[in-house]
């Protein structure tokens, strides 16, 4: 095999794993990620006061 394709194949081995971890990450951030919600108004005429609190 010679030095330019070896070069070569180091650098598209590099790009293949820098691409599967930035999809990764990617995936963990969209899955962990939390919309801000709007508070939608209450159709029966009374208050909810029990806020829940998430964990994170």
């Amino acid at each position: 095999m010679s030095l330019g394709m070896t070069i070569f194949m180091l650098i598209v081995a590099w790009l293949a794993v820098a691409a599967a971890m930035l999809w990764g990450v990617m995936r963990i951030t969209r899955r962990h990620h939390h919309h801000p919600q709007v508070p939608q108004p209450s159709t029966h005429g009374r208050k909810d006061h029990a806020k829940h609190v998430s964990a994170h």
